[in-house]
């Protein structure tokens, strides 16, 4: 069985911006509207069916949590739905905004 891969931000940052990735992010729907990655589509067990029925399962998807741990059994599960690109990103949304912009409401 395939698995997901990691991915750091430098690499991510890098995927988003040459628009060779989606971004979902998995953290509760608080969280994610005070601050989240632009671009970044909030994923959750209510928006899934959506998503899934909206995504090319050919394009690669980057998967955020809080500090990337539980990204790691989302992207997995992603990779259990068909989807041939699935990553983790390492350190979640807390290392990404150390070091890279994003969007906050607060």
């Amino acid at each position: 069985m395939q698995n997901f891969a990691h991915i750091q931000a430098e690499t991510a940052q890098q995927m988003l911006s040459d628009d060779k990735a989606i971004l979902v992010d998995i953290r509760d729907a608080n969280s994610f509207q005070a601050a989240h990655i632009e671009g970044a589509t909030h994923l959750s067990n209510e928006s899934l069916s959506q998503f899934m029925a909206a995504t090319d399962k050919a394009r690669p998807v980057i998967v955020c949590c809080y500090h990337g741990i539980s990204s790691q059994q989302a992207a997995q599960f992603l990779v259990q739905q068909g989807y041939q690109q699935v990553y983790s990103l390492d350190g979640g949304f807390e290392g990404w905004r150390r070091a890279y912009p994003y969007v906050s409401q607060g």
